[in-house]
């Protein structure tokens, strides 16, 4: 029997983190293209990727700071491109889309419900702020909900899936959006293989502990039973710990510094640090690295000379 591959996600800067938490946090196109290339090359099969605005950092929709640095990517390395459709809870669903819909990329991220996001935590931990929309960023999750109704996923199913052949990084945060999920796939309107990524330690969504992640585990395979792979992320110092259980358990991984910054006990450099130390981790476990044309394989995706950039 031929070992199992374990797919590597890297998300290479996200929305969840500002500039001022961290000096190693990509937000120009040149950093982003720099970051993702050298994550690939350490083992990621997958980059995740959002954009950010190069003035100043804050997280932007902007299509045209997307293709400074998508195209980059995609010539140095053959990774599997995954386009946000979450963005920023605070952006509109037609902003979320406009970069995805104008690349038309092998795969993006969709989240499986509204829930409240909640990143007003992180203003405890005092610290200098770089720029003023940091603080006022995060106080606005307190009371914004993060909008995801069934006909935004329906929108995104036909528009994206459907019109462009883009498959979906289907981002669960609570065993109700695993339900959700099931529901598209009953109307025919997904498919098999699904890659459900089980999203833990999110405040407004479900907890990062193992006991969540059994339970998230065995709710998909009640639902879906052979007909998808799961991914693990979770949050901050929850990161490292839960993903290498995910492994063990028969799942894949996801790192990088939208989900957390520190590498041990030390803030990461680089993406391609983190993704170095699951791959340590996987090595240790005896399972092998999926490589990019075999996480095609397993997720069905169309190749990435199908794309619009």
């Amino acid at each position: 029997m031929a070992p199992r591959k374990v797919i590597i996600t890297c998300a290479v800067t996200g929305s969840v983190h500002t500039p001022s938490m961290s000096p190693h946090l990509p937000v120009t196109p040149d950093q982003i293209a720099a970051d993702a290339i050298a994550a690939a090359e350490a083992g990621a099969s997958i980059l995740h990727l959002h954009a950010r605005d190069p003035r100043d950092g804050r997280p932007t929709a902007d299509p045209e700071v997307f293709m400074q640095f998508l195209p980059r990517i995609k010539q140095a390395t053959d990774a599997v491109i995954n386009i946000t459709t979450g963005g920023s809870s605070l952006m509109t669903l037609d902003q979320r889309l406009a970069a995805p819909l104008r690349a038309e990329p092998e795969m993006c991220s969709l989240n499986m419900g509204s829930m409240n996001f909640a990143l007003f935590p992180m203003l405890d931990k005092p610290r200098e702020w770089q720029h003023e929309w940091e603080p006022k960023l995060l106080e606005a999750t307190r009371d914004t909900i993060f909008k995801n109704t069934f006909a935004d996923m329906e929108g995104v199913l036909e528009r994206l899936g459907k019109g462009c052949g883009t498959r979906f990084e289907f981002e669960c945060y609570d065993v109700g959006h695993l339900y959700s999920l099931a529901h598209f796939r009953d109307r025919g309107l997904v498919s098999g293989p699904l890659f459900i990524q089980f999203v833990l330690g999110i405040l407004g969504g479900i907890g990062a502990d193992p006991d969540n992640l059994v339970h998230m585990k065995r709710i998909a395979d009640k639902l879906f039973g052979d007909s998808y792979q799961f991914s693990v992320l979770a949050a901050g110092r929850s990161q490292m710990p839960l993903i290498s259980i995910a492994a063990a358990m028969g799942g894949n991984v996801r790192v990088g510094l939208e989900d957390s910054l520190y590498d041990g006990r030390q803030l990461a450099k680089s993406n391609a640090d983190q993704v170095r130390r699951i791959r340590g981790i996987l090595d240790g476990l005896s399972l092998e690295v999926a490589t990019p044309a075999e996480a095609r394989d397993m997720l069905a995706l169309k190749g990435g000379d199908r794309v619009a950039f």
